[in-house]
């Protein structure tokens, strides 16, 4: 009889203490339920680079400056590339029936650096081959200087914008040193401005000098193209010129 006592209180124990985990694990449950979610926060371009600092400003001027030659450059280049390829047969007929007057207004109104050379070139026709030469040497190299207006001022940009960069970077640390003067403490907290704007502007800087460069020596190796072109031209126009008038 009290063997058969003890194993029902046994049992009751063993069911009670079920009953006590399974109330745990539920409270347990809604503790995760209702505890506060962690939300993943994105930070945008636009805010990332306004923590950049005043530093900014100049870096994005200079970008403005960078896009705006390129595109003025591509629209010059475009113009001054066109291929003519009857130029210089038509010139060779007008120069062999003597209308010299007509091969000049052709140049002009073409309006290259490949016609403005060649015009300077048919003007001075029954001078020797090399004035004829000098001259038309002459207006190639002021055709090019002009191709070449402003890309000193991106190469000035590709060495000056990582300038910035660093100078931006010198004002981040001096804001991390005088925040961790005021906080007397060294938390994430505290240094986190000035470490955004010590990456920001060194980024910013790289990124600006290097499209700078790019821009400039992609402009300039279209120029020496162009100027090859030239040259070439040149030197089938002076054939032309040696050749006996049939």
């Amino acid at each position: 009889m009290i063997y058969f006592i003890l194993k029902i209180g046994a049992v009751l124990n063993i069911a009670e203490t079920k009953d006590s985990l399974i109330d745990t694990i539920k409270t347990g449950i809604q503790t995760i339920e209702t505890s506060p979610q962690i939300t993943e926060t994105k930070i945008s371009l636009i805010t990332m680079i306004a923590k950049g600092g005043p530093i900014m400003y100049p870096l994005a001027l200079l970008l403005l400056i960078s896009i705006y030659i390129l595109v003025e450059r591509l629209l010059v280049l475009g113009k001054a590339s066109k291929i003519n390829k009857e130029l210089l047969q038509s010139i060779k007929e007008m120069i062999n029936t003597g209308n010299l007057s007509n091969a000049i207004s052709m140049c002009k109104n073409i309006n290259t650096p490949e016609s403005t050379m060649l015009e300077q070139g048919i003007s001075r026709i029954g001078q020797p081959i090399t004035e004829i030469r000098t001259a038309m040497d002459k207006s190639g190299a002021n055709e090019i200087a002009k191709l070449e207006k402003n890309l000193n001022v991106l190469n000035i940009i590709g060495r000056i914008a990582p300038m910035f960069g660093f100078i931006g970077t010198i004002i981040g640390v001096i804001t991390i040193f005088y925040d961790i003067s005021l906080a007397k403490t060294v938390e994430i907290e505290v240094i986190s401005k000035g470490l955004y704007q010590k990456m920001i502007t060194s980024a910013g800087g790289l990124v600006v000098g290097v499209i700078a460069f790019v821009c400039y020596h992609w402009l300039n190796s279209r120029i020496d193209k162009l100027a090859n072109r030239m040259e070439d031209t040149q030197i089938k126009f002076l054939d032309i010129l040696n050749e006996p008038i049939k």
